[in-house]
């Protein structure tokens, strides 16, 4: 395991850097997607994939408990649909996020 993984420390940083991607932080940390993978199995006990969804959800939610709008949240995450980060959200949260965004 690639020990440069072991002493990051901002990894949701990273994974803004990275615009929630798996390829883009692999290349951010300079290490393949294998290797990647491998450390946040072992670490994180989850894939780089499902991780980063989480992250993304998470800022997410507090995007919107900071009021901001539905189509401020999806663009500032990356979403090229509207409906894809309502319909994601919903998934994650069982609400959808307009019952937030009162």
């Amino acid at each position: 395991m690639s020990s440069r993984l072991q002493h990051i420390k901002n990894w949701h940083e990273l994974a803004q850097q990275a615009k929630w991607t798996v390829s883009a932080l692999a290349q951010i940390c300079r290490v393949s997607e294998r290797t990647l993978r491998s450390h946040f199995l072992a670490k994180m006990g989850r894939s780089p994939k499902v991780w980063l969804a989480e992250q993304r959800q998470s800022e997410a939610l507090a995007l919107l408990d900071q009021g901001a709008s539905i189509k401020e949240v999806a663009a500032t995450l990356g979403y090229n649909q509207q409906t894809n980060f309502t319909r994601k959200f919903k998934r994650k949260w069982g609400i959808c996020p307009s019952e937030l965004n009162k």
